[in-house]
């Protein structure tokens, strides 16, 4: 279509990173800044973002140290993923008014090229979803689960970080696909009825209660023969201690540790590997983007016809954005921590 030139704000809010945090980020690393906002150029498209995620693994892209992704800069906008609609466009493929998901979150308006949008459809799912049940969390739950644990019906599964967007999930795909038993650990009583009543958890336990180990003996008293990892620490030993034969663990986060000032001790219990003939291993939710059209096709029915369940909670306003950060990295989230900046 021919360049559009609508009303185009003067200025929008960004959130960028001005130093890196030591430990626990705090407000002084951040800054709320207005910036202008920029007319798209050939093969561009301005959007207004409705709703931006944070997630866990933005902390590690705080840090300046070598990883999978390369770090945020200083003094420039911050990235994540977002949704929002398109009020300008300057590129035949995408119309003023598609809805589209990108990662140039974090800020109230962004200027990118049209072929890094994704376009999705808000009445086929709320604009929300897409960061979460819908998007990267709900595919890292289902790449995790169904290949790089290999699930086959009939595993027990645990699931740390289980209320969280990407364990919650793990959980009930596991149940629909046949699991003899499915257990979650979480940070509160609440999130503990949760798992069990709304999401069908068969026993889930509240970390800050007592042992884990301990905990997770008597919720899965026959051990267990796949582990999700979303926590790492005491989880991970505790889950290696109750690994069945040829058992599988997949790492997907490690949040206990992402604010350490000092390396993290690694499970004493390693050995017993050999025993059970068990496999520990990483994965990135970006090496299995071609499970995408299979993922939406599979989970969007399990979310029409009611037998996954999901949370949202969801922060309002762009000011809020540092402390729903903050908040999904105390575990004060159920389900996807989304902001949400407009309609």
């Amino acid at each position: 279509m021919a360049a559009e030139t609508p009303q185009i704000p003067a200025t929008g809010r960004e959130w960028a990173l001005i130093s890196r945090p030591v430990g626990w980020p705090k407000p002084e690393d951040f800054e709320l800044r207005e910036v202008p906002v920029e007319a798209p150029g050939p093969g561009q498209v301005l959007v207004k973002n409705l709703y931006v995620s944070v997630d866990p693994y933005m902390r590690g892209r705080m840090s300046a140290a070598k990883s999978y992704v390369a770090p945020y800069e200083l003094g420039k906008a911050m990235q994540a993923g977002a949704v929002g609609v398109v009020i300008a466009s300057n590129d035949e493929g995408v119309a003023v008014g598609d809805h589209v998901l990108h990662f140039f979150g974090w800020r109230e308006y962004a200027t990118f090229d049209a072929k890094q949008a994704v376009k999705v459809d808000p009445e086929a799912a709320p604009l929300s979803t897409y960061l979460g049940v819908l998007g990267m969390t709900g595919l890292t739950a289902y790449a995790g689960l169904l290949r790089t644990l290999a699930f086959k019906e009939g595993d027990s599964v645990f699931v740390s970080g289980a209320a969280g967007a990407v364990g919650g999930q793990v959980g009930q795909i596991a149940k629909l696909k046949g699991a003899s038993r499915v257990v979650g650990s979480a940070g509160s009583d609440d999130k503990v009825k949760l798992l069990i009543e709304e999401y069908g958890f068969d026993a889930a336990f509240n970390y800050k209660n007592g042992d884990v180990h301990e905990q997770l003996k008597q919720a899965a008293p026959d051990g267990i023969d796949v582990y999700f990892d979303n926590v790492g620490g005491d989880h991970l030993e505790a889950a290696i201690a109750r690994l069945n034969r040829d058992g599988r663990i997949a790492i997907c986060g490690a949040i206990s540790v992402y604010n350490s000032t000092e390396p993290a001790p690694g499970p004493r219990n390693l050995a017993r590997l050999i025993q059970t003939r068990g496999r520990i291993e990483g994965f990135l939710v970006g090496d299995h983007y071609d499970l995408q059209p299979q993922f939406v096709q599979e989970v969007g029915a399990w979310i029409r016809s009611g037998e996954l369940k999901y949370r949202e909670t969801v922060v309002e306003g762009i000011e809020n954005n540092l402390e729903a950060f903050l908040g999904v990295l105390r575990g004060d989230n159920t389900g996807k921590m989304v902001v949400k900046l407009g309609e």
